[in-house]
């Protein structure tokens, strides 16, 4: 064996090669041109473990993490107090490394929490069913425009909201990008929803995407919204906060057909990214339509409760010609992550938790608001997030507050040139009224320089 972690010895190289037809490793590399190769990767010399370790820790120790910093940083990602119960039932060995539970006789444990997940995620939501989850809350968006095309496949349009998440517009834009339907609603950024609905729902409109709240900040009343949408028989799809469905009505209630959402919030850490998880859940109507693994509670032959993968016919590792989607995996861990943080909150820590949010971030604007040179709408209704016009390109100040300790809001300006220069905060429970003093006192001192720069 030529190297103590690479498992194939020489021999097993040879007959690989052998049985591939190429005498060489080089071999396999001969339709690249000599210019792409890169022979010398100039690596650096090999470290003990000892050392490995300090320098991943120095490496780590230049990333802003929310351990050292105040953070006023959402936009999809929120930073919320996980009680330690979570990861003490995650992290059990018969959780942390099960994966697929296609053996109902052996998986009992695993289907059950899946299970419970989908039983709280349709008292959440408002809806009659939901799956074992998707990769994300994009993905998960980007399915259930799907599903509504599979419903109505007459029709061709899909009609996304300008103020979803971008990343989820993206998503949606990949997802349907080799089907016969044009995606409307969200190229002119500048239009607010109820222009951009005015202007293309029509009887062409398969589903309607919106988020509420919106990437902007914004929570609207979806009842109207719904009415004049199935109106024109169409469907209306509804990407949640789930922490703001502590506090506002379930989107189902509203009359939403399918409501997703990013679950990350729901006991999962923000970790620089991910592993996260996607949220999909539906009425009773779409139900074989719906892509993902659904768990059924069933009994067995003497009658005792047990817990079993249902429904599938539509799934794509059963019957890949019938499946509803190329998605059968689900983020199984995540999801239980999210079943303990729900479990042990409750309905009523979860509209504490929600309360929390909404009246620290509804404190902040307000403090906000009064310093010369930024500006908050406070006449729009919003959750724990909201826009801030500020009088300087955001990325200055952030990397000013960034000097002081404080991670600050989401710059606008990519992806709603408009604004100008507007930043996005996000308040959580876990920002406390000194530590949004402390935001607010750093935005106030960061105008005041500019000032004297200027005179």
């Amino acid at each position: 064996m030529s190297h103590r972690f690479i498992p194939n010895t020489d021999a097993d190289r040879a007959a690989m090669l052998q049985a591939i037809g190429v005498t060489s490793v080089d071999d396999l590399f001969k339709d690249v041109p000599t210019s792409e190769l890169r022979p010398n990767l100039k690596l650096p010399t090999a470290l003990s473990e000892l050392e490995l370790s300090r320098e991943i820790q120095a490496l780590a120790a230049r990333n802003a993490n929310l351990n050292d910093h105040v953070s006023f940083l959402g936009a999809g990602a929120y930073n919320h107090f996980i009680p330690a119960t979570v990861p003490h039932l995650v992290f059990r060995t018969e959780f942390y490394t099960a994966y697929t539970p296609y053996q109902a006789e052996i998986s009992q444990g695993t289907l059950q929490t899946i299970f419970e997940y989908q039983s709280m995620i349709c008292a959440l939501t408002g809806m009659d069913a939901a799956n074992a989850s998707h990769y994300d809350g994009a993905t998960a968006a980007a399915e259930g425009a799907i599903l509504a095309i599979n419903q109505l496949p007459n029709r061709h349009q899909v009609f996304v909201s300008p103020t979803l998440h971008p990343e989820y517009r993206a998503t949606i834009r990949t997802y349907l990008a080799g089907l016969d339907v044009q995606v409307v609603g969200d190229a002119d950024p500048g239009l607010s929803f109820e222009q951009a609905l005015e202007k293309y729902l029509s009887e062409q409109t398969a589903c309607v995407i919106l988020a509420n709240p919106d990437f902007l900040g914004e929570a609207r009343d979806l009842t109207p919204i719904a009415e004049r949408v199935h109106a024109v028989g169409a469907l209306l799809i509804v990407s949640a906060y789930p922490i703001a469905l502590g506090l506002y009505r379930a989107p189902g209630d509203c009359g939403a057909d399918v409501v997703v959402a990013e679950g990350q919030a729901l006991g999962n850490p923000v970790a620089f990214g991910g592993p996260y998880l996607g949220i999909f859940a539906t009425k009773n109507q779409y139900l074989r339509r719906m892509a993902g693994r659904l768990v059924g509670q069933a009994t067995d032959t003497k009658g005792r409760r047990g817990f079993t993968l249902t429904l599938q016919a539509r799934e794509q590792h059963i019957r890949r010609e019938k499946a509803s989607s190329n998605i059968c995996s689900n983020q199984a861990l995540c999801a239980l992550a999210a079943s303990v943080y729900l479990a042990t909150l409750g309905k009523a820590g979860l509209r504490q938790v929600a309360e929390l949010c909404y009246h620290k971030a509804h404190y902040a604007a307000n403090r906000i608001n009064r310093i010369v040179g930024y500006r908050v709408d406070l006449k729009q209704e919003f959750f724990n997030e909201f826009v801030v016009a500020c009088p300087r390109p955001v990325a200055e100040i952030n990397a000013q507050l960034r000097a002081q300790g404080i991670i600050g809001g989401y710059d606008l300006s990519r992806e709603y040139p408009h604004l100008g220069n507007a930043m996005l905060v996000a308040v959580t429970e876990l920002n406390t009224k000194a530590q949004i003093d402390q935001f607010v006192a750093a935005l106030k001192q960061i105008k005041n320089k500019k000032l004297k720069a200027k005179s």
